[in-house]
């Protein structure tokens, strides 16, 4: 039998902040456990896996190939969500996702998520607020660094 998510992680993650317990208990119901080891990969880029990740414990590596070599752009803590576009759009995945030492990650996967829109209508809807904001905070951040990096160009609006 599969293991069942705890709602105490979900709750301290990205996506479940606003969830109530009996909300949580709904979601974790249709969501999955995965347990990755060190350097064991999560998704890689290309998959058309369309699941939306929760780290709920360690970290992962996000990688992505340039010239052939896989860079890692960015690491994830836990609490953080991964695979919004991919979960929402249905397209293969941008990026790789590998463990870096073990790590415990809740899934979800399209298909059951969207099997809660007749009977739970308002989580569904408190769960597409969660990852609205959180796709919100990612785009605030990249034009953050655009601008830095422009600043940084052209020599403007900073010390450099």
């Amino acid at each position: 039998m599969a293991e069942t998510p705890k709602c105490e992680l979900l709750v301290d993650s990205s996506l479940g902040q606003e969830l109530e317990k009996g909300d949580c208990d709904v979601l974790t119901s249709v969501m999955g456990v995965r347990y990755l080891e060190h350097d064991e990969i999560l998704a890689q880029e290309g998959d058309t896996d369309s699941s939306l990740y929760v780290l709920t414990e360690g970290k992962l590596a996000v990688l992505n190939k340039m010239d052939g070599i896989e860079h890692v752009v960015y690491t994830m803590k836990t609490g953080e969500t991964a695979g919004t576009n991919c979960f929402i759009d249905r397209r293969p995945r941008k990026a790789t996702m590998k463990a870096v030492g073990k790590a415990t990650v809740y899934t979800l996967s399209p298909d059951k998520f969207e099997s809660l829109l007749d009977t739970h209508p308002k989580l569904v809807y408190k769960v597409m607020r969660a990852l609205f904001r959180l796709t919100h905070l990612h785009l605030m951040r990249m034009n953050m660094e655009s601008q830095q990096l422009s600043n940084y160009i052209h020599r403007t609006g900073g010390r450099y």
